[in-house]
């Protein structure tokens, strides 16, 4: 019975163990675009938005944070979705903090 009792007790710290583990690397792998950065991004860039291509949107560009400093990213096409509509990527301000909010189709 003492057996079963000192099996059953490793089995549950190597459980709790691996459980903080996983933890740990879920909050630590939290997506880059869920950032909160202080210093507010710098302003639009004029972007030349070329003729509308059948089939595709136009993602303009953004500034992205990096780390140090933000960083221009010129704007692309993507494939329309079917029964969905572009909502663009856009920079949110709350009190001093700014925050990316992704670009992303929505029905």
């Amino acid at each position: 019975m003492k057996i079963l009792r000192e099996r059953a007790s490793r089995t549950f710290a190597v459980k709790a163990v691996l459980a903080v583990v996983t933890a740990l690397a879920a909050l630590a792998s939290a997506p880059a675009f869920a950032q909160t950065i202080i210093i507010a991004p710098p302003p639009m860039r004029t972007e030349v938005v070329p003729v509308a291509r059948p089939g595709y949107v136009w993602d303009g560009g953004h500034w992205r944070w990096a780390g140090r400093g933000y960083e221009w990213v010129p704007g692309h096409w993507r494939p329309v979705r079917i029964g969905a509509h572009w909502v663009p990527g856009h920079w949110v301000q709350r009190g001093p903090n700014w925050r990316w909010i992704e670009g992303h189709w929505a029905r």
